[in-house]
């Protein structure tokens, strides 16, 4: 909230965008077992894994101009699982 006040007058937005499970990708590094992966994938309402395209798509959208009136906002973009990571 602080970053998005001190940098709203000049017009640049401050947001943060918290994945859910993204399959596939580093930050998991497949060390999730089967098991796991499949409670994350069943909590969530899509009932599927994210993907990378997901995240850069919220990314896209909050960095053009169509987004110039949203700041300080963290979107969870997890499937609709209300559980955090």
């Amino acid at each position: 909230m602080d970053l998005a006040r001190q940098l709203g007058p000049r017009g640049i937005t401050a947001n943060a965008v918290a994945p859910g499970y993204i399959a596939e990708t580093e930050f998991f590094r497949d060390a999730l077992i089967d098991d796991r992966k499949a409670g994350l994938i069943d909590a969530a309402i899509t009932k599927r894994a994210g993907a990378p395209d997901d995240i850069a798509g919220m990314v896209e959208l909050l960095a053009s101009p169509n987004a110039r009136q949203i700041t300080a906002q963290t979107f969870v973009v997890n499937g609709g699982e209300w559980t955090s990571r």
